[in-house]
């Protein structure tokens, strides 16, 4: 029998039948599949990112997860609880009631003013000093919608429950010298007189010449100037930015010396107690306490503390700022151009001062005396 014919085949009709064979036995996902495994991959991941964005609840003082409640409080109105500690003279028989509002990452026991302010000062002048647990600081339980004319009122109920007189003192320190002015704003006809130490600016304020604002914002470290972007631009994404790994956060909560100057490098001894109730500060979560100042500090704000009115036009009270002209937090700039078109408020600049000048020996003295007797 004779076998099957020789068939030759070319090299050509190889390679194309190879090139067949493979496309034959690729695989070949559906569309429908394919986009129905992209959404689902998407929604994994929008998943993972809500999660990663939502800070933990607070652990709420006097819950049973949250921290015990030792500090003296009043309850609120609104059924919030604020917490306080006392200072000085009592309160029935010294001639001027200060309040003390502390700044960020602190608590009611920063309370500068109160701490050293020599004794004889105090006895002499009469003084009684309350220092309060800003919302979700320390004991104070946390306000998820404050705001700036929230503490204010805070600070309103505080003084009326304490029984401090139809009017009283403020004084504020950085992040609290920042919340100072929603105290101007909303609640001037109970004060007898304001010194804002130090206070943050938030430079945003419509009323700051934009070349000015810029200036000053790009003296801060880039990291805060994202740290900021983000609580002015998004902060629903704050909790985020302060808790994640990849990039460096905030310079202040992580307390990096770059930003302190001489002199506020030289007082950092005197902070060293602060390590006795450091746990205290953030102790009901970071989110309610130090991630809200930054949101509410930050901010749009509601007004523009440059409308501001003299709130002692007859000379019954004073207004005084005090700005050290070396403080590398806050730029000296921006205290300057306020104090420019704010007349009415007393410019006090320290020279070769830090942003810690208020724990220098001796300046608590002048400020109160400065503040309790209306001197400029």
């Amino acid at each position: 029998m004779a076998g099957p014919p020789n068939r030759r085949v070319s090299a050509a009709a190889a390679r194309a039948h190879t090139r067949k064979a493979k496309q034959n036995s690729s695989f070949k996902l559906p569309f429908g599949m394919f986009t129905t495994t992209l959404a689902v991959l998407l929604i994994g991941f929008s998943a993972w990112a809500y999660q990663a964005i939502q800070p933990p609840p607070p652990k709420i003082c006097g819950s049973p997860d949250g921290p015990a409640v030792i500090a003296s409080r009043i309850k609120l109105r609104d059924g919030r609880h604020l917490a306080y500690s006392e200072h000085g003279l009592p309160k029935d028989t010294a001639k001027y009631k200060i309040v003390y509002v502390h700044g960020i990452d602190s608590c009611r026991h920063d309370a500068v003013v109160a701490r050293t302010l020599s004794p004889e000062i105090m006895k002499d002048l009469g003084v009684y000093i309350v220092s309060i647990d800003r919302p979700g600081y320390g004991e104070s339980d946390p306000h998820p919608t404050r705001t700036l004319k929230s503490l204010a009122l805070d600070v309103e109920e505080l003084a009326d429950q304490l029984g401090l007189g139809t009017k009283f003192y403020v004084i504020g320190f950085s992040m609290g010298g920042n919340a100072l002015w929603g105290i101007l704003k909303y609640i001037p006809h109970r004060l007898a007189g304001a010194a804002l130490l130090a206070p943050v600016a938030n430079y945003w304020w419509p009323s700051f010449p934009s070349n000015l604002s810029t200036e000053a914002y790009y003296q801060q470290l880039p990291q805060d100037q994202w740290t900021l972007r983000v609580a002015h631009y998004a902060p629903w994404l704050t909790y985020w930015w302060n808790s994640q790994k990849w990039f460096p956060a905030s310079s202040v909560l992580s307390h990096r010396r770059e930003i302190l100057s001489r002199q506020d490098m030289e007082l950092l001894p005197k902070l060293l107690k602060r390590q006795d109730y450091a746990a205290q500060i953030r102790q009901q979560g970071e989110y309610e306490s130090i991630h809200r100042d930054m949101i509410v500090g930050f901010g749009t704000w509601e007004f523009d503390p440059m409308d501001l009115k003299n709130l002692f036009p007859n000379g019954e009270g004073s207004v005084h700022l005090w700005h050290g002209d070396e403080d590398r937090l806050v730029p000296v700039t921006l205290q300057r151009y306020i104090a420019q078109r704010l007349p009415w408020i007393h410019y006090h600049e320290l020279p070769g001062a830090g942003h810690m000048f208020p724990h220098a020996d001796g300046i608590c003295d002048t400020i109160v005396k400065t503040l309790l007797s209306g001197d400029k």
